[in-house]
């Protein structure tokens, strides 16, 4: 289904947050018989409905929006909308069509796309591959996920995507090229199971894309694979890191050294597994990767990373503070501990309360020295997972304010303070930018 196909029908967008209002004026420009905004849980984070927005569809809240969605000939839905939601339930009963923006758009664009998803990784990924690119004389539009919906991007010949599992779900065309960075339980409460999760993520990628790039090293990615034609990176056959002509690490691509691991400025194994898929990425679009290996160790060097994604913020104590907000599982949350092994260390956990199995970071703290701070909602479940762990001292704080505080007592001196929530921040906060600028503005004002 496309945005024209919507044109003299009956529509029903399902959100009132950034993609429903990006999806509103999309829809409105292609002439719909009516168009109404549905918003089941408006709050006191909801920003107002009101200027063109309230002039082209009215918001209808509360649960006699129900009564529009069933009543509408398409219902277009924000990724925020779990599939488990019990009006998804009853509209899919009555076969009332669902779609969202990431669909409608992409049935125009996929030819044009290269599409990454993955449980950990996609958003430094996906921002990798556009700053290469762009590098490489290919210039391209990034958005997604990663905080501009595809309904508000612009025309442009090449774009790159970082797309969500609620994204991917809804999904009739996969892109170009489609990316995999890792796979692991995750959402599962939104999607309904383990098995349910798995293939609304891999929906990205079951639609005849031109090439798959995946993360070779991910166990549960090649388990769900299987003899599925696709790019392994990190594999010998491909783009990997293995030791150079100096003996150090190097990039490669197949038996042909490119540039040092050193040039990467990004911390943490895992990122030189995202590398290594962006790499592949470019050489799939016909990047001479090797022939620009000296260019791509230059735009290498100068990528900044992404402003929650392991950010470290300058704290005259000598603590070392680091935004990793981005970190919204316990998987995601162990690749952030890893990267700063070896420096006494304070990590802040909690948010949302998905009921993820929080087991995996129990067994990956064992034996290790750290202190973990737990907030609202689920900090203090995680706390009592790692309960019993001799070298793990826990703690627990009312909120990311007071454990900042908190953390600037425990920390020794030359430390880190790490947010890394492992779960996301949806509830007390707007979105994970909000969580973001709670936590540096409590860093600021607590320090000495």
């Amino acid at each position: 289904m496309r945005l024209s196909d919507l044109r003299g029908r009956h529509v029903a967008v399902w959100g009132a947050g950034r993609e429903g209002r990006a999806a509103v004026t999309a829809i409105a420009a292609h002439g719909p018989a009516g168009l109404v905004v549905v918003d089941d849980s408006a709050n006191f984070l909801a920003l107002p409905w009101d200027g063109p927005l309230a002039a082209a569809a009215p918001l209808v809240t509360g649960e006699k929006g129900f009564e529009r969605l069933a009543a509408a000939d398409v219902v277009v839905r924000s990724p925020g909308v779990p599939n488990t939601h019990q009006w998804m339930v009853e509209l899919r009963r009555r076969s009332v069509p669902v779609t969202q923006g990431s669909a409608l758009w992409m049935a125009d664009h996929a030819d044009r796309t290269v599409g990454v998803t993955g449980s950990k990784g996609k958003s430094t990924t996906s921002s990798l591959i556009s700053h290469l690119l762009t590098a490489m004389d290919r210039p391209n539009v990034f958005g997604g996920n990663i905080g501009v919906p595809l309904l508000d991007l612009p025309e442009a010949e090449l774009y790159v995507l970082e797309l969500s599992s609620y994204q991917c779900s809804d999904l009739t065309d996969s892109p170009r090229v489609a990316v995999v960075t890792a796979l692991f339980p995750e959402h599962l409460d939104a999607h309904g199971g383990e098995r349910e999760y798995y293939r609304d993520k891999l929906n990205l990628i079951a639609h005849g894309p031109h090439a798959v790039v995946v993360n070779g090293a991910d166990p549960r990615l090649a388990a769900e694979l299987g003899d599925r034609a696709t790019i392994r990176a990190g594999s010998p056959d491909t783009t990997h890191v293995a030791a150079g002509p100096d003996g150090t690490q190097w990039f490669h691509l197949r038996d042909t050294p490119l540039f040092p691991r050193a040039v990467l400025p990004l911390v943490g194994r895992h990122n030189e597994g995202n590398l290594c898929v962006a790499l592949a990425v470019l050489d799939a679009l016909g990047v001479d990767v090797v022939a620009r290996k000296d260019s791509l160790a230059v735009a290498v060097a100068e990528f900044q990373g992404l402003a929650h994604r392991l950010t470290e913020i300058a704290d005259p104590s000598g603590l070392t503070f680091v935004d990793d907000t981005l970190a919204t599982s316990p998987y995601a949350a162990m690749h952030a501990i890893d990267a700063y092994e070896g420096r006494p260390l304070t990590v802040i956990v909690g948010g949302a309360d998905r009921g993820l199995d929080y087991s995996p970071l129990r067994a990956h703290l064992a034996g290790r020295e750290i202190t973990v701070i737990g907030v609202p909602d689920s900090g203090p479940r995680i706390v009592e997972a790692l309960s019993g762990l001799p070298s793990v001292r826990t703690e627990l704080a009312d909120d990311l304010v007071a454990a900042v505080g908190l953390s600037r007592k425990l920390t020794p001196a030359g430390g880190v303070v790490l947010l890394s929530p492992a779960a996301p921040s949806y509830g007390r906060f707007r979105n994970f930018e909000h969580r973001s600028e709670v936590f540096a503005q409590a860093v600021a004002d607590t320090a000495r």
